[in-house]
């Protein structure tokens, strides 16, 4: 019988033929008009659907123009649907992380927070009618959802700011425009409870979170499912000291039964080890950056290529350490 992390699970309208997700990951394949490269991008993805039945997640899709902020980073992504393998494309908005000289250069207007769910929405439209499965709204890494989410960011005295209950009310509102945009089943939330990066630092992190997860819970059962990044990456990043309370399993509780996903740092045996435990997903980035073949590999125990940092994010038209990793033969 294989281990727990190659055998089927149902996920709403999916049926995944095993465990191992491509973690959301931002590649800088686009122009500066933020339209992804072809055929590079799509080769790409076809790529790391190697094995069929496998769970991608895009990389970090703005939902509009003024939501950005950032040059060779792709809005909604293709309308091309990679087939035998499920996608969901993640939407993003990254709210003070912009870079200010690109949004002054590019002329992107102010944006009230009553106008952000809407734009979600209509992402989420145009991501399903390009052939997405779903989407997976960011609510991570510092930017705006998470920015409204903790305290550290949020100073606001209104409706948005001060409790955990009024800081949680942005991203709920985001979910619930979505939701009813395309149905719960087809939706979905990234958190990083414990992440630095950005800046985003909190002192104590789980009352909020377990307030935010709770309520997506209460509000929406149907979500297809929940993305944990786990404390020990920050960022792109491993974190070199974990501190011994820095754990998701409160999360983890509130969430069972339903469908979760966890990302970070994993390998072949971590990653046997947690499905086993939890018979969640286990998300993979840096690995599935080096290995379209992720999954056989890991089936096989067959040696991984070793990633190149160097290249992640080489911006505009760049094939190298994006679309030129060797496959093994199955």
């Amino acid at each position: 019988m294989f281990p727990q992390l190659f055998q089927p699970l149902k996920v709403r309208k999916m049926t995944l033929q095993n465990r191992v997700v491509l973690a959301p990951m931002s590649r800088m394949r686009a122009s500066k008009a933020h339209v992804p490269h072809l055929p590079i991008v799509k080769d790409y993805y076809v790529q790391r659907a190697h094995t069929p039945g496998t769970f991608l997640v895009s990389e970090a899709t703005f939902i509009a123009a003024k939501a950005g902020g950032m040059d060779y980073a792709p809005g909604i992504w293709s309308n091309e649907k990679i087939e035998g393998c499920y996608i969901y494309c993640q939407l993003w908005a990254l709210g003070r992380a912009g870079i200010p000289e690109i949004l002054d250069r590019e002329g992107f207007p102010y944006v009230s927070i009553k106008e952000y769910p809407g734009l979600y929405a209509q992402a989420t439209l145009n991501a399903v009618k390009a052939g997405s499965d779903g989407v997976e709204i960011n609510g991570a890494h510092g930017h705006l959802l998470d920015q409204f989410t903790r305290d550290i960011a949020n100073t606001r005295t209104d409706e948005y700011g001060g409790s955990i209950e009024n800081r949680a009310r942005f991203p709920l509102e985001v979910i619930e425009a979505v939701a009813t945009t395309v149905g719960a089943e087809q939706i979905a939330y990234r958190i990083s409870s414990w992440n630095g990066f950005q800046d985003m630092n909190m002192k104590e992190p789980k009352p909020t979170f377990a307030h935010l997860v709770s309520q997506v819970k209460t509000q929406h059962p149907d979500l297809a499912y929940l993305h944990i990044i786990e404390p020990r990456i920050s960022g792109n990043s491993d974190r070199e000291t974990v501190g011994p309370d820095e754990e998701n399993d409160f999360i983890r509780e509130i969430w069972a039964p339903k469908t979760l996903i966890s990302a970070g740092g994993y390998n072949r045996q971590t990653a046997m080890e947690a499905a086993k435990q939890t018979s969640n997903l286990i998300a993979f980035g840096r690995h599935f950056v080096a290995n379209p073949d992720l999954v056989l590999r890991l089936q096989k125990d067959t040696p991984l290529n070793p990633y190149k940092r160097e290249l992640f994010y080489l911006a505009d038209y760049h094939p190298e350490g994006y679309t030129d990793y060797p496959s093994v033969r199955a």
